[in-house]
């Protein structure tokens, strides 16, 4: 019997938002580590690091609704 692997996360329809945006936001938060470790940055790598540290908070932002008491799931 073989057994399915899953390389990708379900239809977010199917698994909380919270989980998947958690999920997201720890991608981003890695990419700045990894920026961050660096002595110097290129421009193309500053930009990258601002739109990324953007992209974490309006995750945190949208984590934090949804978890509020009464939240509705919204489609992105």
């Amino acid at each position: 019997m073989q057994t399915a692997k899953f390389t990708e996360l379900p239809n977010s329809n199917v698994i909380p938002s919270v989980y998947r945006l958690e999920q997201e936001h720890g991608l981003y938060a890695r990419r700045l580590e990894t920026l961050r470790a660096k002595l110097f940055l290129t421009e193309d790598e500053k930009m990258e690091e601002v739109r990324l540290k953007k992209l974490k908070l309006s995750l945190k932002d949208e984590i934090e609704r949804l978890r509020r008491p009464g939240a509705t799931v919204s489609e992105h």
